[in-house]
């Protein structure tokens, strides 16, 4: 069975976008975290998103603009095999996309069982607070900004409670936090 990660960003104060859904400040570059996202991206997996978060993705990295940010990200982006979540979306364009329709938890078991790269779910706050709930996630890795937003949506509105441990953590000198913690046993 292949396993299901989470990488998202969040604020100090526990947000993954602030009060008018951006999240443009989690960009915060520096040499050494270029080459962790770049590292990440080469390590390959499947990607898994919702609408809101798959069109913003495949806005920023399917075309000129994401290769000109990061070429080596807009690749791999591109060419890693993509699981959309969606009720509203009748396709998906950008390459290697997969549209999923039907009940999130069914659907993620699902891929879960099929012989296939491990899969991360990236930004999609709505689904990973429903996977979290179902106790699908394996690995959750966050990303903690140095910046107080003071609102917003926090990545695990309407959650149920998981107890976490944590497993690894890594401190970047733009001052990002790195902790990743997988659930611990019910």
């Amino acid at each position: 069975m292949r396993a299901l990660r989470m990488f998202n960003h969040v604020s100090l104060d526990g947000y993954f976008v602030d009060a008018d859904g951006d999240m443009s400040w989690a960009h915060r570059s520096d040499p050494e975290w270029n080459e962790f996202v770049a590292s990440n991206a080469r390590g390959g997996g499947a990607l898994v998103f919702g609408r809101v978060t798959f069109e913003m993705m495949a806005n920023a990295w399917s075309g000129p603009d994401g290769a000109a940010r990061n070429a080596v990200v807009a690749e791999r982006m591109t060419a890693m095999p993509k699981f959309v979540f969606s009720r509203s979306l009748d396709g998906v364009a950008w390459r290697n996309s997969r549209l999923m329709k039907g009940e999130l938890g069914q659907g993620m078991r699902n891929l879960k069982a099929e012989a296939g790269p491990d899969m991360v779910i990236m930004g999609s706050g709505s689904i990973v607070a429903q996977l979290t709930s179902a106790r699908l996630i394996d690995e959750y890795q966050l990303v903690v900004n140095p910046i107080v937003l003071g609102g917003g949506r926090t990545l695990f509105e309407n959650a149920e409670r998981v107890d976490l441990e944590l497993i690894a953590s890594r401190t970047f000198g733009n001052g990002n936090l790195v902790l990743t913690y997988r659930p611990r046993p019910t």
